[in-house]
C-alpha cells in the first residue's frame, strides 16, 4: 500500500500530457518543490479540473511514485483566491512562481520558506498601487534568495529578511529599494541560473 502525503501546495505551473492529464510543478510545505501528475484532469467530468489551476493554493493528498509524485485528491484554502484577478498582482505573481522553477530544484522541505511565500502573497493580494507591487516583490525575492543561503549578513537589510513578513516593513523599502535591488541582482548572478 502507498503512502499518501497530505499537505498544502502551491501550483506554480502545469503543462498538459497525454490525452487529458497535466502535468504540474507544485512547491509543497512539507516536501518543497515537487513534479505531480493528475491523469484525466483535461476531461470534463473530472472532479479536479477546476480546483487544479495554475497559481492556486490548495490543500493536496499526493503519493510518490518511481519519479513524479501523483495527484489523488485536492482542495481549495479559500486563501490568496483574488491573487489572479488583478492583472498588477498576477504578474507579480507569475514573475515569482517561474523564479522558484528556477531555483528550487529536488524534494528538499523548506517550510520556513513556504510559510514566507505564503504571507508575502497574502500582503501582495492586497496591494493598492504599483510602487505597493515592486515593493513587495523586491522583499519577497530577497527573502526567497536568503532562505536558500544566496544572502550573507547584511545590517541595512536584516529587518526584510529576518523579521516576520508583515505589511509594516513596506514602508522602509521605498528608502532602500536600490541597496535592495542590488543586492538581489548580485545573488541571482551567483546562481548561475
Amino acid at each position: 500500500m502507498h503512502h499518501i502525503y497530505h499537505t498544502e501546495g502551491i501550483i506554480l505551473g502545469s503543462r498538459d500530457h497525454g490525452e487529458a492529464g497535466k502535468y504540474y510543478s507544485i512547491f509543497t510545505r512539507d516536501l518543497g518543490m515537487i513534479m505531480a501528475s493528475a491523469q484525466g484532469v483535461r476531461k470534463m467530468s473530472s472532479k479536479l479540473r477546476y480546483v487544479l489551476q495554475d497559481f492556486s493554493y490548495l490543500k493536496i493528498d499526493l503519493v510518490a511514485g518511481k519519479n513524479i509524485f501523483r495527484l489523488t485528491n485536492a482542495s481549495k484554502t479559500n486563501t490568496l483566491e483574488n491573487i489572479c484577478k488583478n492583472s498588477g498582482t498576477f504578474e507579480v505573481f507569475a514573475n515569482i512562481a517561474r523564479l522558484l522553477k528556477r531555483l528550487l530544484a529536488g524534494v528538499e522541505p523548506n517550510e520556513t520558506l513556504f510559510l514566507d511565500l505564503i504571507h508575502g502573497f497574502s500582503i501582495l493580494e492586497k496591494s493598492q498601487t504599483r510602487d505597493d507591487l515592486r515593493n513587495i516583490e523586491a522583499v519577497i525575492v530577497l527573502r526567497i534568495l536568503n532562505n536558500l543561503g544566496y544572502i550573507g549578513e547584511n545590517d541595512i537589510l536584516e529587518n526584510f529578511i529576518k523579521s516576520p513578513f508583515e505589511a509594516d516593513l513596506m514602508f522602509e523599502v521605498s528608502k532602500l529599494r536600490t541597496h535592495i535591488l542590488q543586492q538581489i541582482n548580485k545573488a541571482l548572478k551567483e546562481t548561475h541560473l
